[in-house]
């Protein structure tokens, strides 16, 4: 048992046989497992829904997938100990334009109030690391968000979401709309975070410019299957080719060879295809529990 949880310890993030289907649809994920260490900067691709969004969601505790130990963060399960989150020891980065608030719940960031308004709202923070982040993210504190870019805007959500000096950092396609530079510095701190503090991030993108000599691994999904994970320094095409993208743009190519998985309405097949059709937990509400 000792042995066990010290090797849970071992890493930042452990999935563990994890399986997942939204109602009604064929499983995403059958008998799924991923390790990710402390320090790791881990890119995390494939082809639209591969799964990578939800693989993402499920590690943010936002899915439950069956008992506690399936999904571990830091030791403590994803979805349970909502302790992660609030600490801030676990922050998620998405696509959604919106902040938590425990007595209002979801606040967009559309109003018509200003960056100042919605960053200094967050309580508990280091000034001297909210400073850094406004001068790095360029924010003019006066912007008003109903008036601002989606670029702007993003750069406000991107700061309220680092305020707290997180531990494990799921970043969903957050610098699609940034421009080159602020993109670059973005990356620059991410890869800091994790060289001076031991902080770890998965990083789902399309974007691969400069990321060769940023990331440390790489998770390749194909169809909710983990089919590469490595360190990019192992990736053996890597090292005959150009640059990254031309490395995953050969694998996204090669997936046309096979038949894509398809929704299905009939509970019978859905279950014939998993080995886990007669799980309460595979294909139900409960299952796709969103929070």
């Amino acid at each position: 048992m000792e042995e066990k949880d010290e090797h849970r310890e071992s890493n930042s993030i452990r999935v563990c046989g994890m399986q997942f289907a939204y109602e009604g649809q064929t499983p995403l994920f059958v008998d799924f497992n991923l390790n990710i260490s402390p320090g790791s900067r881990c890119l995390l691709v494939g082809a639209n829904g591969s799964g990578k969004t939800t693989l993402l969601k499920i590690l943010a505790g936002k899915h439950m997938v069956g008992g506690r130990d399936v999904v571990r963060v830091l030791n403590r399960s994803a979805f349970h100990d909502t302790q992660l989150v609030c600490s801030g020891d676990l922050a998620y980065l998405g696509g959604s334009w919106s902040k938590t608030v425990s007595s209002a719940g979801e606040i967009p960031l559309q109003g018509d109030f200003s960056a100042e308004h919605m960053i200094f709202g967050v309580e508990g923070i280091d000034p001297i690391r909210r400073d850094r982040l406004i001068e790095l993210l360029d924010i003019d504190l006066q912007w008003r968000m109903h008036k601002v870019s989606d670029g702007q805007r993003r750069r406000v959500q991107i700061c309220m979401g680092l305020l707290h000096p997180f531990k494990v950092l799921l970043l969903d396609e957050v610098t699609v709309d940034l421009d080159v530079v602020a993109r670059l510095d973005l990356l620059d701190f991410f890869k800091e975070e994790c060289e001076q503090r031991g902080a770890t991030i998965v990083y789902a993108t399309h974007i691969f410019d400069g990321l060769e000599t940023w990331a440390t691994h790489l998770a390749y999904i194909q169809d909710g299957e983990l089919r590469r994970v490595e360190k990019l320094t192992q990736i053996n095409e890597l090292k005959n080719s150009a640059n990254l993208l031309s490395v995953v743009e050969s694998w996204l190519r090669s997936e046309t060879k096979f038949e894509k998985k398809r929704p299905v309405n009939n509970p019978a097949q859905v279950q014939k295809s998993s080995p886990y059709g007669a799980s309460p937990f595979m294909s139900s509400r409960h299952m796709a529990y969103y929070r």
